[in-house]
Parts: C-alpha cells; structure tokens; sequence
C-alpha cells in the first residue's frame, strides 16, 4: 500500500540584480504551522480550484508574497521531493524575474521575511553545514545537510530542491 501525500507546488523565483548577481527568492516562514520558522520558495498545498501544480505555485507566490504571475517566466519543473515527517510531495518550477517587484508583499499570517539570496553564496562551500536532527517517528537523529544564510539554515525539502539547481544555474543552463 503506497502512503497518500498531500500535494503541494513551489516557484523558485531567480533572478539577475543590478551587478549582474543571479539571487533566488526564498521566504522565511513564521513561527506558526508544521513548516513554521523555515526558509522555503514561496508556495503550498494544491486547492481543487488549481488546474494544475503550476498554477498552484504561481498562486501562492501571489498570494505570499505579492508576485505577479505576469511577471514570471516558468523555465522549468523541476524534481519533485517529498518531505520525510509531514506527507507532503512538493512540484517545483523554476520560474525568471525580470525584477524582483518594486516591493515585496509578504503574507503576514504567513510570511515572516523574503529573502533575495545570491546563489553563488549559496554555492560557497563555507555556507553548507550538517547537523544532527530528531524528529517524531525517527528511531535516531539522523545527520541534516543545510545552507546557511545569514543566521538562518535552508535545510530539508528546500535543500533537496536547491542542491541540484545550484550547479545548473551556475552552469547557465537557462537564460536568466
């Protein structure tokens, strides 16, 4: 018998700032919720009304942060991962900015910060970190691999989405 998983879509806002610095947008979740006080790409669960994972994504950007679908350019999906302890299984689209938005609008209930990251500090070797983790169902902790960023840590689905992209971007397989 194969476990249900709730689905879930995220967009991995990319974009080139003013010295050329490609930067991904993540945000930092508020303390409340199962995913509360992590940093992810804006997203969430898939509502009847989405016709697909994609518009899933391009709603709950909007909806966490203010972006407006008209303003992203979906270059990619990217593979899906799922989370070890919450049931969710998580499609990502890799999705170009012109810009960022004059101003980001983050959901307060939600949303506690949006974070521009360039990705070659994620890339930097001293920005990765591992870390013992426990968590309920778990017989050990197991070792965590995360980035930092500031005095946060991307870990978990997050990390598993950025890993692979990183030398992708880096590598320029997209027009960005």
């Amino acid at each position: 018998m194969t476990e249900r998983r709730t689905e879930a879509a995220v967009l991995a806002p990319v974009y080139r700032d003013g010295d050329g610095r490609l930067r991904l947008v993540f945000i930092l979740r508020t303390p409340r919720g199962v995913h509360g006080g992590q940093i992810a790409f804006p997203g969430g669960r898939r509502e009847p009304g989405d016709a697909d994972l994609l518009e899933t994504a391009l709603r709950e950007a909007e909806e966490e942060v203010g972006l407006d679908r008209a303003l992203v350019q979906v270059l990619a999906p990217l593979p899906v991962v799922t989370t070890a302890t919450t049931g969710f299984s998580i499609a990502p689209f890799l999705g170009r900015l012109e810009a960022p938005p004059a101003a980001w609008r983050p959901q307060e209930t939600e949303v506690a910060d949006v974070l521009e990251v360039p990705v070659d500090e994620l890339a930097d070797p001293a920005a990765h970190g591992e870390e013992l983790r426990a968590f309920g169902g778990w017989p050990e902790p197991r070792p965590m691999p995360f980035y930092r960023i500031g005095e946060h840590k991307l870990w978990g689905a997050t990390y598993r989405i950025v890993a692979p992209l990183l030398p992708r971007l880096l590598a320029a397989e997209w027009p960005i």
